[in-house]
């Protein structure tokens, strides 16, 4: 079953490479980020490739604008043609304001680019797309072998 075509994010079936994408950033982001307190980090790209960073820091505008000119700013420095916007940060993964206005600046920005830019929040367990709900979580995440 499909999703209608005018809805956001994710849906099932992933494509088994995307599914093995998103592991690499939960995985990622496992490897490394020690502390049970961190910033948030907006990164664009792909993980386990080229990626770029934005860490947020306290008191950081929550103004849509800003946020869609630093997606725009990071998406330009990402050379993929499909690029990925995975947010880190702690906690569990539903979603809270801050994810909301993210979410609002990567559809912006999507828009103003005039393709498709996919968002998932992730975190030490597993990963969420905050606009559709698919996610996956591990117990214990480890890098394969092989």
């Amino acid at each position: 079953m499909h999703p209608p075509p005018d809805s956001e994010g994710l849906h099932e079936p992933l494509p088994r490479p995307l599914e093995r994408t998103l592991r690499l950033a939960v995985l990622g982001h496992v490897e490394a980020e020690r502390r049970r307190r961190h910033p948030t980090v907006v990164h664009v790209g792909r993980p386990g490739g080229a990626e770029v960073v934005f860490a947020c820091a306290a008191g950081d505008p929550d103004d849509l604008g800003v946020r869609t000119d630093v997606l725009l700013a990071l998406l330009s420095r990402v050379d993929h043609p499909e690029p990925l916007v995975w947010i880190t940060r702690p906690g569990d993964l539903e979603t809270q304001d801050d994810d909301a206005c993210w979410v609002a600046a990567t559809r912006a920005a999507a828009g103003e680019l005039d393709r498709p830019v996919e968002l998932v929040l992730v975190g030490r367990h597993g990963w969420r797309d905050p606009r559709s709900g698919l996610s996956r979580s591990w117990k214990r995440l480890r890098a394969r072998s092989g």
